[in-house]
């Protein structure tokens, strides 16, 4: 049975095969809502295919899957409609020319515009401000953002963020949406060992509050579902860490 909000996600001998050959193949494994789910494996390996399939966002050939419910491919467009993106390269990015600021109002003015009720639209304007402003600030603290130790608050350009700034950021937008399901993509990638705790850390924290986490890594945190694709030549697993070597 569903939670109120987070998303279960099952997927049964998952597969996909594109114009150049096979992406991925065989995955299989279930999900209860709020869960984290590490996505791991080598770059090349299909992490990325794998997580647009599950959100909604590619169709795969072989096999199928479930998210909040709705089985894919067939119902790809409702899965998009419950799940958000953090940051995916060449899908869903920051912009560098614009400022946190920027990014964090644009967000919630296509949010109210088009993930609103008629209900919602049709109040007055100063109370669809104040919407959007406890919007933003639920997301920030969700994502373990203060704009207040940013060099220039949410001045700051996106281009002079740290990496993990950057991280935090991408996950807030994704928030805002209040998905049942927020994907990660490059989860560990050019961060130092303190900075890979912390995102994890921040990870964990966005799953405890009910929203079921997909991330794709190189290398999983102990006590993680982990999903790992492999190249082609190999057969992917998925199994529940338990710090055995």
């Amino acid at each position: 049975m569903e939670s109120p909000h987070g998303a279960a996600v099952a997927a049964e001998v998952l597969g996909l095969e594109g114009p150049r050959g096979r992406v991925f193949r065989n995955v299989t494994f279930s999900a209860e809502p709020g869960a984290l789910v590490a996505i791991e494996g080598p770059s090349g390996s299909g992490r990325t295919c794998l997580l647009l399939a599950l959100t909604g966002r590619m169709r795969t050939t072989e096999g199928h899957a479930r998210t909040g419910g709705l089985r894919l491919p067939t119902q790809a467009a409702a899965v998009r409609g419950i799940t958000a993106l953090g940051p995916v390269p060449g899908v869903s990015e920051l912009d560098p020319a614009f400022t946190v600021a920027e990014h964090l109002n644009e967000r919630a003015l296509l949010q109210g515009r088009y993930g609103a009720s008629l209900r919602t639209l049709l109040r007055p304007r100063a109370e669809r401000r104040a919407a959007a402003g406890a919007r933003i600030d639920r997301a920030l603290e969700a994502a373990g953002l203060d704009l207040a130790t940013l060099p220039k608050s949410g001045r700051t350009s996106v281009r002079d963020l740290e990496r993990l700034e950057a991280l935090r950021l991408s996950v807030a937008l994704a928030l805002i949406g209040e998905p049942r399901l927020l994907a990660v993509d490059d989860t560990d990638l050019k961060l130092s060992d303190a900075e890979r705790d912390r995102a994890w850390a921040l990870l964990r924290s966005v799953a405890g509050s009910g929203t079921t986490v997909l991330a794709v890594c190189s290398e999983a945190p102990e006590g993680t579902l982990v999903v790992r694709t492999a190249p082609v030549t190999e057969e992917p697993t998925t199994d529940e860490e338990t710090g055995d070597a």
